[in-house]
């Protein structure tokens, strides 16, 4: 029997597959410096590994889209799954450093096909606000993967070594492959091999790229996620390196800004139905600024308290919550017959933004927190400004 729309099995099962890729990264964190020591890797190689998924993640998220826009939803969704189950193996029983990085490259393009699919379904089913509803319940299911992920990746990491948290996600990825089969239904309604061929695709993203709300909400959702990624590819190496955390306070203290990640989404739920998309955001990027300010102010003055920055954090996550589920729906709102390609050109966008940040942060962390807390404050103070300059325009491609 097929999962229905309106359903909490639904939203929940679309939630995890959005999960799939925080899950990929997350989950081995706090393993980052054994990774290192393990396979006689610099610290520079070893965030390579991130960068390389990010890589292979922005590949995927370009290719999914259409290509389901043309084929269907399911058949792409189980190939992809497949793909990274066998990927997330090779992770587990690589010997170097550089056998690794392909891996993850490997595992990020199939991790990136339930996530654009994911919210193709979404604007499959829904419209409107009700997309923008539907994006924050996910994130808010999907919110309990970065709390979780990092404190039971510190557990495996102390009890079973580094190899044993791709064995857990390989486990994670065979289960949700097993319910992509048999229980999600086909949503594409506007199948058409025709617009399989490269001319047709790149007609696709041409067409969408014409939109110019769209553009400003893949912006919008693309500097904030940049801030969150640089928060993700430096956290391991500042709470552990700089703070003295040990792997499992490090996923507690995650988890905690993970938690803020989580209210901020509840808190778009019941705006955006009120509201709309646009207010929503606004509150969304006036927390994004005021976290990432604060935090950089934190670590100025006071560089050896974990809490100035983790306290500004928690607000700039908030902002993050409540930016993310909205942008994405209100980007691809326009776009019924090519969900799939405006899906994959923001993801695409995001996943650009999120490695130059992760890529530029990794060359300069190490003894304090000024890099992290700088790509944040620069992450919230463009969005906000790129919101404030980009309302009139908005406005008028909605009308």
């Amino acid at each position: 029997m097929h999962l229905k729309p309106d359903t909490l099995a639904m939203t929940v099962m679309l939630a995890f597959m959005t999960a799939l890729g925080p899950l990929a990264t997350d989950l081995y964190l706090p393993s980052l410096p054994h990774i290192g020591a393990a396979l006689d890797a610099s610290p520079a190689m070893v965030q390579l590994t991130l960068s390389a998924y990010l890589i292979g993640f922005s590949v995927g998220q370009i290719v999914y889209g259409p290509v389901s826009d043309a084929l269907g939803r399911k058949p792409i969704l189980v190939a992809a799954f497949g793909l990274f189950i066998v990927a997330t193996l090779a992770c587990a029983a690589t010997t170097s450093v550089e056998m690794l990085i392909i891996a993850r490259a490997l595992q990020a393009f199939g991790a990136a096909g339930p996530i654009i699919l994911a919210r193709t379904i979404v604007r499959d089913l829904y419209h409107g606000p009700r997309a923008g509803r539907e994006m924050s319940m996910m994130g808010t299911i999907m919110g309990i993967t970065p709390i979780v992920a990092p404190i039971l990746g510190g557990v495996l990491q102390v009890a079973f070594g580094w190899r044993s948290i791709f064995l857990a996600m390989a486990a994670g990825g065979i289960v949700l492959a097993l319910i992509a089969w048999l229980r999600v239904p086909e949503t594409n309604q506007y199948r058409n091999r025709d617009h399989l061929s490269l001319a047709a695709i790149l007609e696709s993203y041409k067409i969408v790229l014409r939109n110019k709300a769209y553009c400003a909400y893949a912006a919008l959702l693309s500097l904030s996620y940049a801030g969150l990624f640089a928060f993700i590819s430096a956290s391991s190496f500042v709470f552990q390196g700089v703070y003295g955390l040990d792997e499992i306070m490090f996923g507690i203290t995650f988890g905690i800004c993970s938690v803020s990640f989580v209210a901020g989404t509840m808190i778009g739920t019941r705006i955006v139905t009120k509201h709309g998309f646009d207010q929503t955001i606004g509150v969304g990027v006036v927390y994004l600024a005021v976290g990432g300010v604060g935090q950089w102010i934190g670590a100025l003055i006071w560089p050896q308290a974990l809490l100035a920055i983790v306290l500004p954090e928690m607000i700039f996550f908030i902002g993050i919550g409540m930016v993310l589920p909205q942008a994405m729906a209100a980007a691809m709102t326009p776009f019924p017959e090519r969900a799939g390609a405006a899906s994959s050109l923001v993801g695409f966008m995001q996943m650009v933004f999120a490695s130059i940040a992760g890529a530029i942060v990794g060359l300069f962390v190490g003894g304090t927190a000024l890099p992290l807390v700088t790509a944040s404050a620069l992450s919230g103070v463009l969005a906000f400004a790129l919101f404030m300059m980009t309302r009139n325009l908005r406005a008028a491609q909605r009308h």
